[in-house]
């Protein structure tokens, strides 16, 4: 597995990284932890050193699982977690200085790490002055606690003030075919500073990996039957865009899911997705996306069929997407 920096701040990660949210939340029914461990460190042995959690999942577990399973590489792995949330009273936020903290100390012993390799504020939080979270977590870097300030789902005047305090290493945003506000000002904004990016659902929470249709049954407890974009009606709207990725995909001898992430590698050097599964084939799959070469017509014909395709529903029902300052 290659390996890319995070715009310039000199950290180092896998090209394709692995976001552990559903093996402890939000896809049902969840795995068997036991067989997570196995999966996590299955990923290391094939090149994935990037691993994405957050107290928020489980809550709690999701960062006790990588504590356990990470433990014995630590040294060649960066684990990237997130403050932010308040857990006891979800979707609310908090990011006093206090509870900053509060949640670097216990994220650290359920990590089982001396330092938290990469520390994001996981939504903004119109209570607190961006700077004075900036400032919280440069003390924490200060004190050997944190390595590296990120943050998620900021717009661009956020991240610019952040940066001012505290570099930030990366963004991490939802970002692919099927979402692509942050082309107009937030990308721009991180190639200026020099910021990478980490994007999120870049398989647009399985759908783009075209193993899902207007027919498809989700479960009620599934986080997707939530979300306006994962309607019956939303779904069958948006299957263009599916087929788009299969024609391309079956040119590529490759599969959709591999040609929607590596159209999200040729976007810029510094965009590193973290796609998530639980499922070990799924992850191979996945990692071999970093081997699809698209050529500069590929792109190009990519770019211009997707522009035709409007895709319909919001990605958050609207108390969550009030969450998303941009």
């Amino acid at each position: 597995m290659q390996k890319r920096q995070l715009g310039k701040s000199g950290l180092e990660v896998s090209t394709i990284g692995l976001g552990c949210m559903g093996m402890s939340q939000a896809y049902f029914p969840l795995p068997d932890r036991k067989e997570m461990v196995s999966l996590i460190r299955s990923a290391v042995q094939r090149g994935v050193t990037f691993f994405d959690t957050a107290e928020v999942y489980g809550p709690f577990t999701n960062e006790e699982l990588l504590g356990e399973a990470l433990a014995p590489v630590r040294d060649q792995v960066v684990i990237a977690t997130k403050f932010g949330f308040k857990v006891e009273a979800m979707p609310g936020v908090d990011s006093r200085p206090e509870r900053i903290r509060q949640v670097a100390e216990a994220s650290l012993k359920r990590l089982r790490v001396e330092s938290i390799d990469l520390f994001y504020q996981h939504r903004p939080d119109p209570n607190v002055p961006i700077e004075d979270v900036a400032g919280t977590v440069k003390d924490l870097i200060r004190q050997g606690k944190v390595k590296y300030f990120g943050l998620s789902e900021a717009d661009a005047k956020t991240i610019r003030r952040a940066h001012a305090v505290q570099p930030v290493a990366a963004l991490q945003s939802e970002y692919s075919l099927w979402t692509r506000d942050l082309e107009a000002e937030i990308l721009p904004t991180l190639q200026e500073l020099g910021i990478g990016l980490v994007a999120f659902s870049p398989l647009g929470r399985g759908y783009l990996t075209g193993r899902m249709d207007d027919s498809t049954q989700l479960d009620a407890a599934d986080f997707r039957s939530t979300l306006p974009r994962f309607t019956p009606e939303a779904r069958k709207a948006n299957r263009a865009l599916v087929e788009l990725l299969e024609a391309t995909a079956e040119r590529k001898k490759a599969t959709p899911a591999q040609i929607a992430l590596a159209w999200l590698l040729a976007q810029k050097p510094w965009i590193v997705p973290i796609p998530g599964t639980t499922k070990l084939h799924r992850l191979e799959e996945n990692i071999a996306a970093a081997t699809v070469e698209l050529t500069t017509e590929d792109l190009r014909d990519i770019g211009a069929a997707a522009a035709n395709i409007e895709v319909q529903g919001a990605r958050y029902p609207e108390q969550l997407q009030r969450l998303v300052n941009r």
